[in-house]
């Protein structure tokens, strides 16, 4: 089924910040292109002598590039139309990226700064409601260009898609099982094997985390939190693996929370019988490899998440878990785009390392037990593995080509 252009995290993430207000990240560890705030209206004031003017329409598309030099350079992308549109900077024989500007709003100039090299450039204008347009070829002899990377397309995401939501169907199968593991502990008033059933249960969810959106609302009766609500932990509709968290280590009755176990079950239950109809977005799956962490971040590396069991960095791990399989999935289409793959995937590794020293057998150290630099070193850790994800997230992202 269609999701949303951003998707969402469980109810605490609904307010989370947008990923990208323009897709222009490092790539492979070099820039690929840098855009800043142009002026409101009309053309740049004061630009550098070596800033070059390209015009942004569907009938002078590209024109402006009269003296072509290698080297880093800066174009102030001027949409002369009357609509929004995209820009590329792209090899118009291979169709290579090697800059991109996205929402140039008509009227408006945004910068585009890349390094240029040996080898054929056009900008490909790409007005929101009509056909793209490739401007006039431009050739440069000498010098070494910027990494760029072949476009992706929604048919080029369909088979990790479909492969990963394959497995996520039988994530769900565990999470049935081992929910329904915690339920049973709950029933017999065996608050301490409940207290050990818990963990496993959210973990399992957790690892799912690129399919939340696909989830839809029972995402809220599965893994919300009480943010927003009125009532806050005691509020009606404060449900699933935290509502039942935070009576398990706030010393709630087996009684008490008999309710919303069954409902949880039910919840994930449904979830699963219901999955094999559902349809997560291809076009989603490179975002949410960086949204995941991202997330992790915001929420988990914070204590925003913790209701009683201590338990948010074994969820970072859960969470990187579920980052990795979402690029094992696109593997394949970063293999020839991004060129320091290697780096990535060395870079995942450390910060499961790192996570992993917090584990000591079936018990992870709580946050705040953590000395300064252990605080320090993991959110290092995480922030410099999310910003190399969100290269991950821009490769992947469908350019239109037509």
């Amino acid at each position: 089924m269609p999701l949303p252009r951003l998707g969402t995290r469980s109810v605490r993430l609904r307010t989370a910040p947008a990923v990208f207000v323009v897709l222009a990240v490092a790539l492979a560890g070099t820039l690929l292109a840098s855009t800043l705030g142009g002026p409101r209206h009309g053309r740049t004031t004061g630009a550098p002598s070596d800033h070059v003017v390209i015009d942004v329409s569907q009938s002078r598309c590209g024109h402006g590039w009269t003296r072509p030099e290698p080297g880093v350079r800066t174009f102030d992308l001027h949409n002369s139309s009357d609509g929004a549109a995209e820009v590329y900077l792209e090899d118009p024989g291979s169709q290579a990226v090697y800059g991109e500007v996205e929402g140039i709003g008509p009227g408006t100039t945004r910068q585009l700064t890349v390094r240029l090299g040996k080898g054929a450039y056009a900008f490909k204008c790409v007005p929101d409601d009509a056909d793209a347009v490739t401007g006039p070829t431009v050739h440069i002899t000498g010098g070494e260009r910027g990494p760029g990377a072949a476009p992706v397309t929604e048919h080029d995401l369909i088979p990790p898609a479909l492969a990963y939501q394959k497995w996520v169907g039988g994530g769900l199968d565990d999470v049935v099982r081992l929910t329904a593991k915690l339920k049973d502990a709950i029933d017999a008033g065996d608050l301490a094997t409940a207290r050990s059933a818990w963990l496993p249960a959210h973990l399992q969810y957790e690892r799912l985390g690129a399919a939340y959106d696909a989830f839809g609302d029972v995402d809220a009766a599965i893994n919300g939190t009480d943010a927003g609500l009125p009532g806050g932990v005691r509020d009606k509709d404060f449900a699933g693996f935290h509502r039942i968290e935070y009576g398990l280590w706030h010393g709630a009755s087996a009684a008490g929370l008999r309710a919303p176990a069954t409902a949880l079950v039910k919840a994930v239950t449904g979830l699963r019988d219901s999955w094999s109809q559902t349809r997560m977005d291809p076009a989603q799956l490179g975002l949410r490899a960086h949204e995941i962490l991202e997330n992790t971040v915001q929420f988990e590396l914070t204590g925003r998440s913790d209701y009683g069991s201590g338990s948010n960095l074994a969820t970072a791990r859960a969470n990187l878990d579920g980052t990795r399989e979402v690029l094992s999935r696109l593997r394949p289409l970063l293999t020839t785009r991004y060129t320091d793959l290697p780096g990535l995937e060395a870079d995942v590794d450390r910060a499961g390392h790192t996570l992993d020293g917090f584990r000591h057998g079936a018990r992870w150290t709580p946050l705040d037990r953590l000395s300064r630099a252990q605080r320090e070193q993991t959110d290092a850790v995480l922030g410099d593995l999310v910003e190399r994800l969100a290269s991950v997230a821009t490769l992947c992202d469908p350019r239109r080509t037509v």
